[in-house]
């Protein structure tokens, strides 16, 4: 992909319909810190305690994930809407300290990728896209941690090959 907003990302996609499709990357920090843009989540949030870029849609609009502590469920924790597995979307305008003795660690975006109807699918065919599982851990991703690769290593030959390319092939 080299469209400059998605190189080299991971995408996670918070919700998929028929309408359109909506995601957020996970490996662009940004330099603010959470708590300049919301003050009462700043404390809770993982490391580093900065809000990452969710996409090129709507970057004013904030977008909170969290991933939920072993036994908890969605319907059991108010505040939080489910998306897949132990990984929930935050109702930012909850109260920060409920909630966070119930997860293992939230994460604040700025902004989303979206996709109109069967936009995503015809970029999917094209081969712009990889579709791979995601794991809770990915969500809460350090940006010392070299996400894209991880992930890509982890889905086996011969995909995982391409963790090995070095993005500007004249470095090769």
């Amino acid at each position: 992909m080299f469209d400059p907003n998605f190189r080299r990302t991971v995408v996670f996609v918070i919700d998929h319909r028929e309408e359109g499709t909506l995601g957020v990357v996970l490996n662009r920090p940004s330099e603010v810190p959470v708590d300049e843009v919301l003050p009462s989540w700043g404390d809770h949030v993982v490391e580093p305690q900065a809000v990452f870029v969710g996409g090129p849609v709507e970057k004013k609009t904030a977008l909170c994930l969290a991933a939920l502590r072993t036994g908890e469920t969605a319907a059991s924790v108010p505040g939080v809407i489910a998306v897949r597995g132990p990984v929930a979307l935050v109702d930012l305008d909850a109260d920060p300290d409920a909630l966070v003795p119930k997860v293992r660690g939230l994460r604040v975006f700025a902004g989303y990728a979206g996709w109109d109807s069967g936009q995503l699918a015809g970029e999917i065919d094209r081969g712009d896209w990889l579709i791979v599982p995601a794991l809770p851990s990915d969500v809460l991703a350090t940006p010392a941690r070299d996400l894209w690769g991880q992930v890509l290593r982890r889905q086996g030959l011969p995909t995982a090959l391409l963790a090995t390319h070095p993005g500007d092939l004249q470095r090769n």
